[in-house]
């Protein structure tokens, strides 16, 4: 058991199925009290049913007066999890300004609205826990996705900027930067998933074994695939070497498509 989530109160987004769900599971099986939010009703109540939670369904921009309430007043550790990826339309289509502001929504400024509410209580404290579930798009990119690309990038932005902030006051914060994860969202990236994440990817549960560790260890930065480090490394040792070598993998998707 890590001692740092015992009995503590805990939210996770986006946790009807995928990453979100690995991670109620596990924050249940290490004693903590969960409240399991989702879009779907549906799945929110069977993952909370099954973890002996509380389902909180509804938009993860919103969830965290009534998971307050649902947790006895106070939320300990808060799971930014819930995430949207769209696929780029191609070369020369209009841009989907729907889907841009849909990515930012969810994707960026749903962590920022959830932190405005959790942060007084923290501070007061001196005590609180966020998790934000970014992806290696945030440190490196993703092709064939800009908007899921450019708005990971702000998500581990602001976590660095909330554990650089507050980590004196008692503040912990953790970003979970994982590559391909066996969930509907790869399913959904297309040939691009196919063929730059699938190879390598991982189960959710990998995911919530890699946070862990790192709550443990009292680490900013989680890789549940550890050569992300290297490539990130490498990005910013030399960037036109990376931008060439991600170019042409750019050109091997075409040539799929």
């Amino acid at each position: 058991m890590v001692k740092a989530v015992q009995d503590a109160g805990v939210v996770v987004t986006g946790a009807g199925g995928g990453i979100g769900a690995a991670l109620a599971r596990r924050f249940a099986a290490e004693g903590a009290r969960v409240v399991v939010n989702d879009l779907d009703a549906g799945k929110a109540a069977a993952v909370a049913e099954e973890i002996g939670g509380t389902a909180v369904p509804g938009d993860a921009s919103a969830v965290v007066g009534e998971a307050r309430d649902a947790l006895g007043g106070t939320v300990d550790v808060y799971c930014a999890n819930a995430g949207v990826a769209f696929e780029d339309a191609g070369p020369g289509k209009p841009l989907d300004e729907r889907a841009w502001a849909a990515s930012w929504d969810v994707n960026v400024m749903a962590h920022v609205r959830a932190a405005q509410e959790l942060l007084p209580g923290w501070l007061e404290r001196g005590a609180g826990r966020f998790v934000s579930t970014v992806s290696a798009a945030g440190l490196l990119t993703m092709i064939g996705a800009p908007s899921y690309a450019v708005t990971k990038h702000g998500a581990l932005a602001f976590a660095e900027w909330l554990s650089l902030t507050y980590r004196h006051r008692g503040v912990k914060v953790h970003a979970i930067c994982p590559q391909g994860v066996r969930t509907d969202m790869l399913a959904a990236t297309g040939s691009a998933g196919d063929l730059v994440l699938q190879p390598t990817a991982i189960e959710p549960e990998d995911v919530a074994d890699a946070l862990f560790r790192g709550i443990e260890e009292d680490r900013f930065l989680i890789l549940p695939h550890p050569e992300v480090a290297e490539y990130y490394q490498a990005r910013a040792a030399v960037p036109d070497r990376w931008l060439a070598g991600m170019n042409h993998i750019q050109r091997k998707w075409e040539a799929t498509r």
